[in-house]
């Protein structure tokens, strides 16, 4: 198995490595120690000819007529998504959405790591939440800045997203995970992942009504 140069992917192969991940951690997790690109399409219902570029991406490359050993390719693609190095972020928002988002466990397994959560509803400050702690919203620039924290994650209503992510650019952070409904005004090297729920269920509830006409 070879390692290719790792090129900038566009964002549909980006999306579709998580399901290629998965996959390969459930035939790691049923002793199956190599696999092909055939395989991986017939099974995730994808053209091979498009598996094989996805996984070029990371760096790797199968052995002709044999395929890819499914402990390095896990590997490839941890390293390539930066799944193996867990990066701190802070969250504001701590209401129901926050909470939530605060207890999910399964965000270690992706290499991220909530490490405090801010506010500012003077009832929430001070109380853990999931074991992390309710900070004063305006103590989020300073703590950034002596974190290095580069990763903020927004839950707040749709009218406090931009005072929110304008205190996380103030403190230096450089990329926004936005579950917030609105569109947010950032500077333009600003990374920012728009995760709008209404939207979301708004295309599930359409699929839903044309399939049972």
């Amino acid at each position: 198995m070879s390692v290719v140069p790792i090129k900038k992917a566009p964002e549909p192969t980006i999306r579709r490595l998580p399901d290629y991940y998965h996959y390969l951690k459930w035939m790691q997790s049923n002793g199956r120690e190599v696999v092909s690109c055939t395989h991986i399409a017939r099974d995730l219902d994808l053209d091979p000819t498009q598996v094989r570029k996805d996984l070029a991406v990371t760096g790797i490359r199968g052995k002709p007529k044999v395929g890819y050993l499914v402990t390095p390719l896990i590997e490839s693609i941890e390293n390539f998504l930066g799944w193996n190095n867990l990066t701190d972020a802070f969250l504001v928002g701590a209401g129901s959405l926050g909470t939530a988002l605060l207890g999910y466990q399964g965000f270690k397994q992706y290499g991220l790591n909530i490490v405090a959560a801010f506010d500012k509803d003077k009832r929430k400050i001070g109380k853990k939440i999931h074991g992390k702690e309710v900070l004063p919203l305006d103590k989020l620039p300073g703590l950034a800045e002596r974190m290095h924290i580069l990763i903020g994650v927004i839950s707040v209503p749709a009218e406090s997203a931009q005072a929110a992510a304008d205190v996380m650019v103030e403190g230096g952070i450089r990329a926004i995970w936005n579950f917030a409904p609105v569109s947010l005004d950032l500077p333009e090297d600003m990374v920012v992942q728009n995760e709008n729920l209404a939207s979301s269920l708004a295309v599930l509830s359409r699929q839903l009504a044309e399939a049972v006409k």
